[in-house]
């Protein structure tokens, strides 16, 4: 119990809300760009920007374009992005080998950005969905989504992904074993300096769809994710797939989607003291583009909330389509 709170009138909590200096000032979360990452997405071609219909202000890049948007946020101060392919049906099939072709959409950006921005950081995605034919984030045989055979896929990807200069690989295909495979290879192969930041409690969500479209594999989709994304209805399950990738070799941790699952980032950040994101996942998003489009909300009002939130929630930093927007709002501040 906290002993040091007193009766009214003694007590006037209003008098340290009365005026924006002293609410800054006894403020107990603050959102920096420090906390950002942003994430992208690249696809074929040249001088393309396409908007993702689904994603108000979002927009898919040739590798060319998405260069030029990442040092604009380089600029505005932001210092890590996500960068995910909308891969080409052509190079989609069963066995997902365009996922460790070094030449690949993400590894060849990856290059790029590291050579144009190398302060920039730059995290990669490792699971099979944007090349699986069947729109799994692992291996399929006779309708089942394989284990064990995905770890070894994994491993490659991820293996041509920290070849490529990646800073963070982001396991999020939901395999069990994924994160030790892909340690034990990174270690072999002299990457003992890749961080891991895994996505431990990913979610069988219903707001990932405009993600999925943005990608193109919600079309591939055979099925669901049940079978290996956590069910919505369990928190301790999800704090055991937590223990289990930091056992594994996870730098840090991640609770896919997060305004949602506010409740597990705060029980992971208390229970593990590891370093804890959320994902500001597409539908999260869409939600409140759309709102402030049909001028529902304060745009920047309603961003900056969002985001306070996580941190509140115990989160170390947030992966947001917001982060560009809510840079410039922090740096007009």
């Amino acid at each position: 119990m906290n002993t040091c709170v007193t009766d009214f009138p003694s007590r006037r909590g209003r008098r340290l809300r009365s005026n924006p200096w002293i609410r800054n000032l006894v403020a107990e979360n603050h959102v920096t760009l420090d906390d950002l990452i942003w994430p992208v997405f690249v696809r074929e071609g040249t001088n393309i920007t396409e908007p993702v219909p689904e994603l108000p202000g979002v927009n898919r890049y040739s590798i060319d374009t998405l260069i030029e948007q990442v040092i604009k946020a380089s600029d505005l101060g932001i210092r890590c992005v996500a960068v995910f392919p909308c891969t080409p049906s052509n190079l989609k099939n069963e066995t997902c080998e365009e996922a460790w072709n070094p030449g690949n959409l993400v590894n060849k950006t990856t290059q790029l950005i590291k050579k144009k921005i190398p302060e920039m950081g730059v995290m990669l995605d490792v699971a099979l969905d944007p090349y699986n034919s069947f729109g799994h984030d692992g291996l399929v045989r006779n309708g089942q989504v394989l284990n064990d055979e995905t770890l070894e896929a994994l491993m490659k990807q991820a293996l041509v992904q920290a070849e490529s200069g990646a800073d963070i690989l982001g396991p999020s295909d939901m395999m069990d074993g994924r994160v030790k495979a892909i340690r034990e290879s990174l270690e072999k192969n002299s990457y003992q300096n890749t961080l891991i930041l895994s996505y431990s409690a990913k979610f069988a969500s219903s707001f990932y769809g405009p993600f999925r479209s943005a990608i193109g594999s919600s079309g591939n989709l055979v099925g669901d994710k049940k079978t290996y994304q956590l069910d919505y209805r369990n928190s301790e399950e999800a704090l055991r797939d937590v223990a289990a990738d930091i056992k594994e070799g996870a730098d840090m941790v991640m609770v896919k989607p997060g305004m949602p699952y506010l409740d597990l980032c705060k029980q992971i950040k208390e229970r593990f003291k590891i370093p804890t994101f959320a994902y500001q996942v597409s539908g999260e998003y869409a939600m409140i583009a759309s709102s402030i489009e049909k001028g529902f909300f304060d745009k920047n009002q309603v961003i900056i909330e969002s985001i306070t939130c996580f941190k509140r929630a115990g989160c170390d930093g947030v992966l947001t389509y917001f982060a560009p927007e809510l840079a410039q709002i922090l740096y007009s501040n």
